[in-house]
């Protein structure tokens, strides 16, 4: 069953251009490395909630969105073998166009998949 890496991060908005860049060059690196397929988002339709949000969790801020990746890979260990190739691939060095200190990531395994 596919495994998934789930990112979410605060996004400058008069940034957006350049992180759809990053975006594109970073995410034809993971095609290289296995990943099936990626989807990248920014936030459209999210509330500020009265406990927590998804502004809260990555501590946005006046003039940022919230952007949310998620990469589908075959399998963990798929994943885990192109994160190995990856850290040493110089394409992967250099600034990021956020705070990658307030994104929040992590790898994920379904339980559930429905399709229609």
């Amino acid at each position: 069953m596919s495994y998934f890496d789930i990112m979410v991060y605060p996004a400058t908005i008069s940034k957006k251009d350049e992180i759809i860049d990053f975006a594109q060059r970073m995410d034809t690196i993971f095609m290289e490395y296995g990943a099936m397929r990626i989807v990248e988002t920014w936030s459209d339709d999210v509330p500020h909630g009265t406990t927590t949000d998804y502004f809260r969790a990555v501590a946005a801020g006046e003039g940022e969105a919230v952007a949310v990746g998620l990469i589908e890979w075959p399998d963990k260990a798929t994943r885990d073998a192109g994160f190995a190739q990856m850290h040493n691939d110089e394409r992967m060095q250099g600034p990021m166009p956020f705070d990658g200190k307030r994104m929040i990531f992590g790898g994920f395994s379904p339980f559930l998949d429905l399709k229609a």
